[in-house]
Order: structure tokens, then C-alpha cells, then sequence
């Protein structure tokens, strides 16, 4: 059996508050500083990473020197407050030894249930991949409340694989992966090296709650891999003690369990927006760009742009069609309405001086579009 993660470009890497903390015991900064080499080296050969950290709640909780695990959401919020301080500390610290700038991004899940703000998010997260700067990525648990949050972070990590289109969401746990049934109630239990994301049978092996530092089991895990592979994206679920195992999966061992999605992602991305009925806009398309999309399968630049009609926000989907009214395709608009008539018959280069700012050079990022 082949890795998931052979020829990949860009993964996302989940390590739980378990591992982070060492069972609650305060930062575990060795297994940090490990991660971090491994990241490190894993970027030498041109692979970008991006980490969803828990633990945050763990360090806060050791900090203030409390051994049970709140249930108020208050001191729940208290304790990620405190934590956060210490748990970007030591990674920034990790990081710097190897020349890497980190940053920290918070999310909630109404930063990826808003579309402007999903955009948001992924541009900056994006963007900061192109500056070569490691995202360390956490749940806002200092404003959240139960009713929105994501739930755990392995669901944000999914959703994280979603968002940036990692072509592997890695979750590193204190198992050794996906069991056929819990090795620490049956000893007949073996470990399953592959499945399919999205089995229902996985779910059933799955079973219930980890451990009592975070808030996560191998059913979330499962979840997750299922969630990820909506976009195309594989998962590993995998232990986060084995030696050197990010680069060891990358360079094509199999360790733990490897979750195989069953759509390639720019497909899934693209049936999703084909399937994507609230259609906002219409943007006119001159020959040339009508041309660039159909055969080229190039994005749309503001300059081919010949009419904007309808009222639409940036990350809206709109219908793009010809000058003979024939829909070419339809994609989520990097801005809006307003912005998108100002801009139309303007090159690139110039979006900047109309608008003020520039969001991104395309009117519509092929990624982002499916053509009709």
C-alpha cells in the first residue's frame, strides 16, 4: 500500500492536546521542538505546512492550577486565554531556531460559516504560505460558546484542509491509529492501515470519548476524515509519539491509519460549485477572456470583463456568460458587485489604484470556478 502523502504540495498537520501537553501535565516542549524540526525539514523539500494545535485549554488549566477540566464556560474561556500566551510562546521559540516565522490565527466557526470571512481567512492563510510563515492554527476558545463552536480540532482541522486545499489533513493522536475495535478493552483488536473516508463502518469502529484532557475520540477522527474528504483531501490518523512520523509518512511509509478520499479534490471542489444554486450575478465576458476560460481553463482577470449586473458581496457566486448571452461558467467573485464594475477592462496591475487596495489579482480564481 502506498502513502496518502506521496507527491503532496501542501498538508495540514493536527496534533492533539494529549500530545501537546504530555496527559495534561503542562507544554510538553520537546515533543513541540520535535515537531517543529520535522516541519522544518519537511519544508526543505518544498512541502507547506500548515499546524491546528490544541492545548491551549491544557496549559491555561496548569497554569492556574486547576486539575480538573472546567465545565463553565467562562473558565473554560479564562483558561484558553492563559494558555494561548504559553503554548505560541514555545512554538514561536521552536520555529525560530530554524530561521521559520509562525503565526497564530484564531478561528471560530462564524469566520468559515460567513463567506466573506471564509475568503478572508483563506487569503490570509494563503498568503502567509507564500511568505514561507508557518500558521499555527487554534479555535477562538476566549470568545466561543458551546452553541457555535467547532466542537474540537479535529474538525477544525478538516475544515482548515478545506479551506487551503491541503492535499492531506495528518492527525497525530496518543493512539497508533484507527483500531477495529478499542485495543484497551479487547485485545483482538487490530490496527486498520487503510479505509475510505466516509465509510459508515469506520464510524461504527470508531467508538467513544479519548482521553479526559481534550475533547476529542477516534469517532471525531473519523468524522473529520470524512469532512476533509468533501474537497478531495486524504487523512492520516496517526500516533504523534511515533519517531520522526511526519517525515517518515512523507517520504512514503504508511504508519497508523491512511483514510483514502474517493473524489480527487479539484473535482469535488468543482461539483460543489456546480451544484451551488444561489447564483447572486452575471458578469460579461469579452472574446478573449470568454476563450481563456473555455479552452485555456485560465481564471478571469478584471480586464475581460465587459458588464456587471446584480447586487452581489465578494464571495458570492455570480454566472459568467459570453457576449451571445451563453453561460461560460460560474465561480465565487473576489469582490463585489460595485468593486467588480469599477475594475472591469482594468489590467491586474491596476485594481490597486481604483479600489484602494487589492485583494486578489483574478475577478474569479479558476479554483473557484466550474465551467457549464
Amino acid at each position: 500500500m502506498n502513502s496518502v502523502l506521496e507527491n503532496v504540495g501542501r498538508i495540514v498537520v493536527k496534533v492533539g492536546s494529549s500530545l501537546v501537553t504530555n496527559q495534561g501535565q503542562g507544554l510538553d516542549i520537546e515533543a513541540l521542538d520535535r515537531w517543529a524540526t520535522q516541519i522544518a525539514k519537511i519544508r526543505q523539500i518544498g512541502i507547506e505546512v500548515v499546524l491546528v494545535s490544541s492545548g491551549a485549554v491544557a496549559e491555561g488549566m496548569k497554569r492556574l492550577g486547576w486539575k480538573k477540566r472546567p465545565s463553565a464556560v467562562h473558565d473554560l474561556q479564562a483558561a484558553a486565554a492563559v494558555g494561548q500566551m504559553g503554548l505560541v510562546q514555545v512554538y514561536e521559540s521552536c520555529f525560530g531556531k530554524y530561521g521559520i516565522l509562525t503565526s497564530q490565527v484564531l478561528l471560530t466557526h462564524e469566520d468559515l460559516a460567513d463567506r466573506k470571512r471564509y475568503l478572508n481567512a483563506r487569503s490570509t492563510l494563503r498568503t502567509l504560505l507564500k511568505l514561507g510563515v508557518v500558521p499555527i492554527i487554534n479555535e477562538n476558545d476566549t470568545v466561543v460558546t458551546d452553541e457555535i463552536r467547532f466542537g474540537d480540532n479535529d474538525t477544525l482541522g478538516a475544515l482548515v484542509t478545506n479551506l487551503i486545499d491541503a492535499d492531506v489533513l495528518v492527525i497525530l493522536t496518543d493512539q497508533d491509529g484507527l483500531y477495529t475495535a478499542d485495543p484497551r478493552k479487547n485485545p483482538d483488536a487490530q490496527l486498520l492501515h487503510q479505509g475510505e473516508a466516509g465509510d459508515a463502518a469506520l464510524e461504527a469502529m470508531a467508538g467513544g470519548a479519548g482521553s479526559d484532557i481534550g475533547r476529542g475520540g477516534m469517532l471525531t477522527k473519523v468524522l473529520a476524515a470524512k469532512r476533509a474528504a468533501r474537497s478531495g483531501a486524504h487523512t492520516v490518523i496517526a500516533s504523534g509519539r511515533e519517531q520522526d512520523v511526519l517525515l517518515r509518512l512523507v517520504q512514503g511509509e504508511v504508519i497508523g491509519t491512511h483514510l483514502r478520499a474517493s473524489t480527487m479534490a479539484l473535482v469535488a471542489r468543482k461539483q460543489w460549485l456546480a451544484d451551488h444554486l444561489q447564483v447572486r450575478g452575471e458578469i460579461v465576458l469579452d472574446a478573449g477572456a470568454a476563450r481563456a476560460l473555455r479552452i485555456e481553463g485560465k481564471s478571469l482577470l478584471p480586464v475581460g470583463v465587459t458588464a456587471v449586473s446584480g447586487e452581489f458581496e465578494r464571495g458570492e457566486l455570480v454566472r459568467c456568460i459570453d457576449a451571445s448571452g451563453i453561460e461560460v461558467a460560474r465561480g465565487f467573485s473576489n469582490y463585489n458587485s460595485n468593486e467588480a464594475a469599477r475594475i472591469m477592462r482594468h489590467a491586474s496591475h491596476e485594481i490597486e489604484s481604483i479600489l484602494g487596495y487589492i485583494d486578489e489579482p483574478e475577478l474569479i480564481h479558476r479554483d473557484n470556478m466550474v465551467l457549464l
